[in-house]
Formats: C-alpha cells, sequence, structure tokens
C-alpha cells in the first residue's frame, strides 16, 4: 500500500468551492486485510465495482462507509439493499425502478447518484450530460431513492483541454440540481489519473484504487 498521508492532505483542504471532499477507496481485487489496513490508515469509505465482491468482503472487512461504484444488473441489486452507504453508478431508468421498489419493499430509502457519461463514449455507461437534469428529477420522485447527486468518469485522456470542460459542464449540473433538491450533496468525479484536476474544479468525492494501493494484481485465468 501506497503512503496515503500526502493524498489525505491535500483533500483535507477542500475543493475551491469551501466542500469537503470524501475519499473512497475502489478496493476491486483488494482483500480484506489490504483493506483493513487502508481503513487504519484513515480511509473512512470504501467502494466496490462488482457485487460478487461486495458481499464476499461485507462481513470480513472492519469498519468504513460502503460504497458501490461499478456497473450494477438488475438482478444483483438485492445484495445491496441496505447494506450501502450510496450506490454512485445508476445509470438508467430500469435501474433505478429496481432500487427503489426493493428499498420501499424492505422499508429502507437508498441513497443513490445519477450516473453521467460525460465523455459521451458509447463503451462508457450513465446518461447523456443533455439529460442529466431530466433524470435527476425523474429519479428523486421515486419512493425508496434519494438522489445525492451525480457521478462521471472523464475520458482517458491527459489534455485539460478537453477534460477541463468536461469538469466544469458537471459541476454546473450539480449546481443546478442543488437549486432544486436540498439532498444533492455529492459529485463524484476523480479517479488515481485525474483525481487533482477534478477537484480543483469542483468534485466533492473521489475513488482512488491505484493511488492508495499501487497496481492491481488481476489473477491468472
Amino acid at each position: 500500500m501506497n503512503d496515503i498521508r500526502p493524498i489525505l492532505a491535500k483533500l483535507a483542504k477542500g475543493n475551491p468551492f469551501g466542500e469537503k471532499v470524501t475519499l473512497v477507496a475502489a478496493t476491486k481485487t483488494r482483500t480484506p486485510a489490504e483493506i483493513d489496513r487502508a481503513i487504519q490508515a484513515g480511509i473512512e469509505d470504501i467502494g466496490e465495482n462488482k457485487v460478487q465482491e461486495f458481499t464476499e468482503k461485507y462481513d470480513l472487512v472492519h469498519g468504513g462507509r460502503r460504497h458501490f461504484i461499478g456497473h450494477l444488473q438488475r438482478n444483483k441489486v438485492k445484495y445491496l439493499i441496505g447494506k450501502t452507504f450510496l450506490i454512485h453508478s445508476v445509470d438508467r431508468d430500469e435501474l433505478a425502478e429496481e432500487i427503489a421498489r426493493l428499498s420501499s419493499k424492505a422499508g429502507t430509502v437508498s441513497d443513490v447518484l445519477v450516473q453521467i457519461n460525460i465523455g459521451e463514449k458509447e463503451s462508457k455507461g450513465g446518461y447523456p450530460p443533455e439529460e442529466g437534469m431530466a433524470a435527476f428529477t425523474r429519479l428523486s420522485r421515486m419512493e425508496g431513492l434519494r438522489v445525492k447527486g451525480f457521478m462521471a468518469m472523464l475520458p482517458d485522456t491527459d489534455e485539460k483541454e478537453v477534460l477541463i470542460p468536461l469538469c466544469e459542464r458537471m459541476r454546473e449540473l450539480f449546481e443546478r440540481a442543488r437549486e432544486r433538491s436540498s439532498e444533492t450533496e455529492y459529485l463524484s468525479m476523480g479517479m488515481s489519473g485525474d483525481w487533482e484536476l477534478c477537484v480543483e474544479h469542483g468534485s466533492n468525492m473521489v475513488r482512488l484504487g491505484t493511488a492508495i494501493f499501487g497496481e492491481r494484481n488481476y489473477p491468472k485465468a
């Protein structure tokens, strides 16, 4: 595991909008022991990409608010209800409806983020940016859901002239939503390669894996 103190120190300064920045450790492929070490080092929020890993590690990790940050299939929603602090990846109405239905059935409310395909890549999930506000409004009306903001993944490029306008567009969307709903709290944007730029331009939640744990060791086939 990397020394995360410099990251924590930078994030402690907040973003230019005076907001606290929440660090979510992306724990895909990481063992419970590795995750526990990260929590002991100061990580308070942990996020899984796959439901199977989420459920397998749930009782083996000691502490941490649990996030789900990966693509979510409707038939796997049942494994997350009542166990997540925040589901980041609500990328279509059918998924939102299933989360809302099962949450209501369980007598709970699930906090979610609306995923926006800000780079407008066919290979990425999420609502088109121009539909973001309408999606936010629709999902906010669903009983069993509490929409807390937005999530986005920037394109894989180092070109700031490409990335900065996308960050600013997401921040504008976040601000519009916050005018409509006092529940709007999070703009989850920024991963290990671009988190500093995202925070500089308005993100208040980042999802870091490699920056915390180092390169992933994928199991050999």
